[in-house]
């Protein structure tokens, strides 16, 4: 399950990817304008941009803007960013691998087998979740015969 912290994040891209031609856009617009606490959406935006996936620019015209491209920036890497591994065990994540404390034999662990095939996949389609895909999804659903 997503928590908060990435919802929210992931909420805070979309819009921005929305709205490239009106960047910068302040915190406190996107808080607003997405219902995101002001103090929870600011500590987001630093993360994000420490993560080199947003930009920010101070001063009385400042805010944040996308430094990629939305067909660029997928859930995956959102994930990652604010709740760690995408698989259901530790290890079958080569990014937070960790052993599972009870295994006799990783090798031959069925469960380990099936968490590795589900990671995978997972990891797939969220791969391809990307800020664009995300949009052009909302657009259909709003405007089918679109």
């Amino acid at each position: 399950m997503l928590s908060k912290k990435t919802k929210y994040a992931i909420s805070a891209l979309v819009y921005l990817a929305k709205h490239l031609n009106e960047q910068p856009i302040s915190v406190s617009k996107i808080a607003a304008e997405q219902n995101i606490p002001l103090k929870f959406l600011e500590v987001i935006l630093v993360e994000l941009r420490n993560a080199q996936i947003i930009s920010s620019k101070k001063g009385k015209m400042g805010g944040y803007t996308l430094k990629e491209a939305p067909q660029e920036i997928d859930l995956a890497r959102i994930i990652r960013l604010f709740d760690g591994a995408v698989a259901l065990l530790p290890c079958v994540s080569p990014q937070f691998y960790e052993r599972c404390e009870d295994c006799t034999d990783e090798q031959s662990c069925g469960i380990r087998q099936v968490a590795l095939e589900i990671r995978h996949e997972t990891l797939e389609r969220l791969k391809k979740a990307t800020l664009a895909n995300i949009i052009e999804r909302e657009l259909k659903m709003k405007h089918p015969n679109f």
